[in-house]
Formats: structure tokens, C-alpha cells, sequence
């Protein structure tokens, strides 16, 4: 069994609410911790092993898939999870324009939220991005054709009668 097949069974092991809260909060809590760091001392390329960032960051091996898991998406070049082990290298080249758009797709304000982002991406460039998710996350509606309306096709018909006629 792979380190992320392990980690996906730990997380999703079953728990009592106050033992899966405990798990999440414990775990969530260290995410948050090593993503201050990373913003703090702007760490966009993190080259180590998954045993070496476990060592520093306080995280079982599992976990550090976990966190792997999280961030992938925002590094600009992915990560092959399910083949990683203890002692593979891992380069992390994060976008953080990319990881804060994310962070906000995620609904993690306690990540988006963290003061260290001021020496990442300006106050501006923020509201742009979490504009731009708004943006992306508007639905739109398109008009939809009245079946007494004139048919779209030019023909002078009803819709009903001529290209809505099967639907």
C-alpha cells in the first residue's frame, strides 16, 4: 500500500464526530502552520524528500501526503502522489497566485486569511484574484426559447412548431 493510499485510509477512516473533529483540527492546525512558514520566509521552491519535510514540519510521512495532496494543484508542476515514498524527492514549485485562488476555491479562510500573505501578494492583487473567482463561480443562465416564441432558425414558425417541435 502506497503512503497516499495510506493517508486516504487514515483520513477517511470511520470515527466517532468528536474524534473525526479532534483528527480534522489536529490536522488542519499543522497545514496552517507550515503554510505560515512557507509565506514567511517566501519559499516558492521547496526541494527535499517527503521523510525530510515530514522532519521539519512535524508530520508523519502519511501526512505529509496529505498536505501534498492539498497544495499540488497550485504547484506548477504536479506531483505523482501515489508513487511517492519516504525517501523520494519532492520539489515543490508553488504559484502563489495559483495556491491563494485555490485557498479560496477551498472555502479555507483560515489559510487565505493569514497575515503572511502580505509578503506573497498585495491587498490589490488579492481582490483581483478572489474577483476573479467570483467570476469563474458566477453561474449564468442563458435565455431560454419560449415555445410560442418565433423560431431562432429565421423560419417565421413558432418555436413549438418547427425546430422545438421534438423536444
Amino acid at each position: 500500500m502506497s503512503l497516499f493510499e495510506k493517508w486516504e485510509e487514515i483520513a477517511s477512516m470511520p470515527r466517532t464526530q468528536e474524534e473525526y473533529d479532534k483528527f480534522w483540527e489536529e490536522y488542519l492546525k499543522k497545514e496552517m502552520d507550515i503554510y505560515d512558514d512557507i509565506l514567511k520566509n517566501k519559499e516558492n521552491v521547496i526541494e527535499t524528500t517527503v521523510k525530510g519535510f515530514g522532519e521539519k514540519y512535524n508530520l508523519s510521512s502519511e501526512e505529509v501526503l496529505g498536505f501534498l495532496q492539498g497544495i499540488n494543484t497550485s504547484l506548477n508542476e504536479m506531483l505523482e502522489l501515489e508513487s511517492l515514498e519516504e525517501d523520494s524527492n519532492i520539489k515543490l514549485d508553488i504559484n502563489f497566485e495559483k495556491l491563494f485562488y485555490n485557498m479560496i476555491d477551498a472555502k479555507a479562510s483560515w489559510l487565505y486569511e493569514l497575515k503572511s500573505w502580505d509578503n506573497i501578494l498585495t491587498s490589490e492583487k488579492r481582490k483581483e484574484i478572489r474577483k476573479q473567482y467570483n467570476i469563474d463561480h458566477t453561474v449564468v443562465k442563458e435565455n431560454k426559447i419560449g415555445r410560442n416564441d418565433p423560431c431562432p432558425c429565421g423560419s417565421g414558425k413558432k418555436y413549438k412548431k418547427c425546430c422545438g417541435k421534438n423536444e
